[in-house]
């Protein structure tokens, strides 16, 4: 059986979600369901969540994960059974005592207009990701701040909307084809652009298995081709000495950091 996790927030529950997510991968021999229950700001809305969470089947206790500024709001989800980690009110109390300040404790503060540029600069870095996808529009690419590449279904479009939404970072991916292995060399667009390249490899076992539910039994997907293809493309990242991630065993948001950690890609901003 497992457990129930339920991520809450009176926002989007993005950031519920992904710091909830993140102390969970340190419990890899443990199963999870998620729920993520967003804009929870009234006592309304947090009634209906609560229902929610004690219908949970779990024979587990099960686990809140919060970002929650109003207190009452935190105070009554707290009449569940459930653990309930809430991410802010602690720190909040915290900062409070440094600054001899309390909190505004304004619900949807986190995007208000004072965030605007850092908004803006969030959706153009998701349209430059959604233009440059899967190779197209190859003139931006001196606009980009890192280029993924790999092989098909390799996870290059979801890394790059990831890294544009949380970072505001400019991701264009390509892909590497048959037609790429056979001249055993990097694709002529992408040469002169090798100090913004990352390679993105992953088990062929569980390529084969993305690519079936895209196209079962086909030679795309068959668990060969998928083998020759990786191991292809390793040869390719080796040759041209390009840096490469393994994505298989890694979130989104753990190849992220890994990506942030193996690039220079600040310069290029």
């Amino acid at each position: 059986m497992s457990h129930a996790i339920f991520f809450i927030s009176d926002g989007t529950g993005i950031t519920a979600e992904t710091l909830g997510r993140s102390l969970l991968t340190q419990f890899p021999k443990i199963n999870f369901s998620y729920t993520t229950i967003p804009y929870v700001n009234n006592l309304a809305r947090a009634e209906q969540a609560l229902g929610k969470i004690r219908a949970s089947t779990s024979d587990e206790r099960p686990i809140i994960f919060a970002t929650l500024i109003d207190a009452k709001v935190s105070s009554f989800l707290q009449k569940s059974n459930a653990l309930f980690i809430n991410f802010l009110q602690p720190h909040l109390q915290t900062l409070e005592n440094e600054f001899g300040h309390e909190a505004e404790k304004t619900v949807g503060k986190f995007h208000s207009t004072k965030n605007n540029g850092s908004y803006k600069l969030r959706i153009d870095a998701i349209n430059f990701a959604i233009l440059n996808d899967d190779g197209a529009n190859t003139k931006q690419y001196q606009n980009a701040d890192i280029i993924l590449t790999g092989v098909s279904r390799s996870g290059k479009t979801p890394t790059s909307l990831y890294l544009a939404l949380q970072y505001g970072i400019f991701v264009a991916n390509y892909p590497l084809t048959t037609e790429d292995f056979a001249k055993n060399e990097l694709p002529q667009i992408l040469q002169q652009y090798r100090n913004k390249l990352l390679g993105l490899v992953i088990d062929p076992l569980r390529l084969s298995q993305i690519r079936q539910e895209r196209l079962p039994n086909s030679q795309y997907a068959s668990l060969k081709q998928c083998e020759q293809e990786i191991n292809q493309a390793k040869t390719l990242f080796q040759k041209a000495q390009i840096n490469y991630l393994d994505a298989t065993n890694r979130s989104i948001e753990e190849l992220a950091a890994d990506i942030l950690t193996s690039t220079d890609w600040v310069r290029h901003r």
